[in-house]
Order: structure tokens, then sequence, then C-alpha cells
């Protein structure tokens, strides 16, 4: 399938474009690793290029804050610390997809003299809110845990405890058909893995049901103790938010991207070698910038030419890879050396 592409060089043999790429191989990683809390794993083309799939998107947490808003008003008159440590770990796993509306209110804006990038990188700047919202949430829920362990404390209403378990469960599991339903449907390997993510925090809001059981037959401490597990819940998203903004700010990518965008640079057809290769994130999109070696008897054209098709190679073959900028090199006398060593 091929794409019109905006040409533009910088020097002789130098050549940048723009292309939406698609790939396979990083949709069925969604859906094997449904718990990545990366911004650019939680949306793919096909979510992107679909009103049906931002709308499931929004639709589906504006659910959640509704589940969590009724899980308050139980909280606050039952003292449950349990529902509370269910009630932010559901807050904050929602929040975790702020950096997609930041990303797409703000990645409209065309990029100017000052932001030559554009506005990408927003998400990375709403990612470090999130992360630190998160670590709140946490650290608020161990200490009421602790406290109440500490200092036993009654829990009243307990069928309403156990009903707010249930509501949190039933919550999650609306979002998680939903999400699922529009993902099949638009074909976003993203929205689905999204919808599985939110079944699986399904299960963690029983919990609360569990500890309302465990203080009806008596034992006080279900409720901190369930209240402290939910924690460890939050604590594990933090991990993983954490985690991907410090990448994120770090300019990593994963290195087995590297090796495929190397593989088809080097099978291209009057390429003699590659040199440095860097590859960036700017918000849920990649870019890249090489140096490959062709012949020094080539025309400017000819030269031209070759960049173009490895150009064409990269972005389809590295997956949400929609810039690159291949400049290309006269291989002369120990330029295959020089380009061993640099690799």
């Amino acid at each position: 399938m091929h794409h019109d592409h905006d040409h533009a060089h910088d020097h002789a043999g130098g050549h940048a474009h723009d292309h939406a790429g698609t790939g396979r191989r990083h949709r069925l990683r969604h859906l094997l690793t449904p718990h990545s809390h990366d911004a650019a794993d939680k949306v793919d083309p096909a979510m992107e290029s679909s009103k049906d799939g931002m709308r499931a998107l929004w639709i589906s947490l504006l659910v959640l804050g509704a589940t969590a808003a009724v899980q308050v008003v139980i909280v606050l008159r039952s003292g449950s610390v349990a529902l509370l440590g269910d009630t932010l770990h559901n807050v904050a796993d929602a929040l975790t997809a702020v950096p997609l509306g930041v990303a797409f209110i703000l990645g409209r804006r065309a990029a100017n003299r000052r932001y030559t990038y554009g506005y990408g990188r927003a998400e990375d700047l709403a990612g470090i809110v999130i992360v630190l919202t998160i670590a709140a949430s946490a650290g608020f829920a161990a200490y009421e845990a602790v406290q109440r362990l500490i200092h036993p404390a009654t829990v009243t209403h307990l069928w309403w405890v156990a009903a707010a378990g249930l509501v949190g469960f039933a919550g999650n599991e609306v979002v998680a058909r939903y999400r699922i339903a529009v993902g099949r449907r638009i074909g976003s390997a993203a929205l689905v893995a999204d919808g599985l993510h939110a079944r699986t925090d399904g299960f963690t809001s029983l919990a609360v049901v569990a500890g309302a059981a465990g203080v009806a037959a008596g034992w006080r401490w279900a409720d901190p103790v369930v209240g402290l597990l939910i924690t460890v819940a939050i604590l594990l998203v933090l991990k993983d938010a954490a985690r991907e903004v410090y990448r994120r700010l770090m300019d990593a990518v994963d290195p087995g991207l590297v090796g495929v965008a190397e593989g088809a640079l080097a099978g291209t057809p009057g390429i003699l070698g590659v040199g440095a290769l860097r590859m960036r994130w700017v918000g849920h999109h990649l870019h890249a910038e090489t140096d490959v070696l062709v012949s020094d008897s080539l025309t400017v054209v000819q030269a031209h030419a070759i960049a173009v098709e490895a150009e064409h190679r990269l972005l389809h073959a590295v997956p949400r890879l929609t810039a690159a900028t291949i400049h290309t090199d006269p291989a002369m006398a120990g330029a295959h050396a020089a380009v061993a060593h640099h690799r």
C-alpha cells in the first residue's frame, strides 16, 4: 500500500517526509501486553482516525468517573479504607488516559518557528502531573490503611460497602465490554487492549466485597488489609506510568525498533552502509534521523532516489513512525570501517 508523500530536503541527498504507518506486530503486542500504561500503546491508527474510537475512550472515562463518584459517597458514610483504596485505584487508572486527551487537543496545533516539532511533548508534561497524582493517591491510601490497622475502627454500612465493590466491578466490566466491542468494530487493537485492562481492574473491586464479608464475620483487620492490597495495585500502576514517562523524557525507544529500522535501511538497494540512527517519540508518534552510505559515483538525483526508497521501506517497517530524515553520504576509502566502528 502506497501513500502520497510530501518531500523536503535540507541539502543534497537529505530527505524528509511524514507518513502514517501501520504494523500488525504492533497491534498484536497490544493484545499480548494489555497492561501497558504507555500513551503510545493506548492509541493506534484505527482509533486515531475514528470518531467512534475517541468517543469510546471518553464515554468509558465518564462511566469510570461516575463509578468512582458513587464509591466516594459510600466511603464517606462507611469509613471503609478498602473501598477508599479501590476508588483511588479506579481514579488513578483512569488518569493515565489524560495524556491522550492532551495530545489530541494540543497535537492539532500546527508546528511553528518556535515549536518546530509541534506540540506532541505536551503529552509528556501531562504524564508528569499524572505520575505525581497517582503517587499521592497511593500514599494516601496506604496511610489510611496503616492507621486503621494501628487504630481499629468499626466499618459501618457493610451492605453498602459490598454494593459499592460490585458497582466498581460492574463499571469496569461495562467499560471493558464497550471498549472491546468498539475496538473490534473499528479494528483498533489498542482499544481492545484497554478493554481487557478494564476487565482486569474490575476484579480488584471484588476484593472490597471480600473485605466487607471479612468484617461481617468479625475480622476487623480484613478491611485495612484489603486496603493495603489495593494500594499495591495502585503502586503497580504508578510504577508503569513513572517508567514510561521517564523513558519518554530521556528519548528512549525500544531497541527492537532500532534493529528493525536498521534492517530496513540496510536492505535497500544502493545503500552500502548505515551510520548513526536516532529515533525519538513526539507525542505518540516516532521520528527518525539517519545517515546512509551510497556510492560516490552517483549523481545527486540517483542518491536522492535511493534515499526515497530507503525512506519508504523504513516508514513501512517501523510501527508508529511518521517522520524520517535520511541523509546520504558518499562512500569513500575507509568509509565502511568507520560505519562499522560507529555502530
